[in-house]
């Protein structure tokens, strides 16, 4: 019988964290494109904030933009950050995009200025940078806090965006999607095994 091998593995975990990205950001830009077709009849179902029948909008909200050139900004940071943070499990991943997103949106809808409409990945995005710069020191991972303080380094600038320096731009779902991203870190932490129990007579 054929061993499994490690590298096998490991390249299972790539093509898998690359194709759910790939796919995930060619699905925005497809929503997008049935946006404009529309009129924007998609952006409905952006969040308007304490509007309790707008909660369900929470999700949708996440996977649609205003515009091509908004598309285009999240794109990149959301392809690289994805597959860093997929790279690590696909179901893991799942329930920190689904914390996060969740944490963004409710953020969203709670302090976001009355008449807003808010839709968007950047607070994917801005969760998903918490997560991979926090996951290595909570998984106490050597590798992974390497990747996190190389990503720290390289978009740490992205943190001016939590801060309300722009109408347009809405920091509440920036913030709370980066507040999102660091509690997935620790709700899905890897769970080490416990010491092995010393066998009595």
């Amino acid at each position: 019988m054929a061993g499994t091998h490690p590298e096998g593995s490991r390249t299972g975990r790539i093509m898998a964290a690359g194709a759910l990205m790939v796919g995930w950001v060619a699905l925005l830009w497809a929503l997008e494109a049935v946006d404009f077709a529309t009129g924007h009849a998609l952006d409905t179902y952006g969040i308007t904030p304490r509007d309790l029948t707008e909660l369900w909008d929470i999700v949708p909200a996440a996977f649609l933009h205003g515009g091509f050139g908004h598309v285009a900004a999240n794109s990149l940071p959301l392809l690289v950050l994805g597959f860093l943070a997929a790279f690590g499990g696909i179901r893991r991943f799942a329930g920190v995009v689904l914390t996060v997103v969740v944490a963004s949106g409710l953020g969203v809808w709670l302090a976001s200025p009355p008449g807003s409409i808010t839709l968007g990945a950047s607070g994917v995005v801005f969760g998903l940078f918490g997560y991979v710069v926090v996951r290595g020191f909570v998984d106490r991972s050597t590798l992974d806090v390497v990747v996190g303080l190389l990503i720290a380094g390289f978009y740490g600038s992205i943190l001016w965006g939590v801060l309300p320096t722009d109408a347009g731009i809405s920091w509440q779902a920036h913030l709370f999607g980066l507040l999102g991203g660091v509690a997935a870190a620790f709700l899905f932490r890897r769970r080490r095994p416990g010491p092995a129990a010393t066998p009595t007579s």
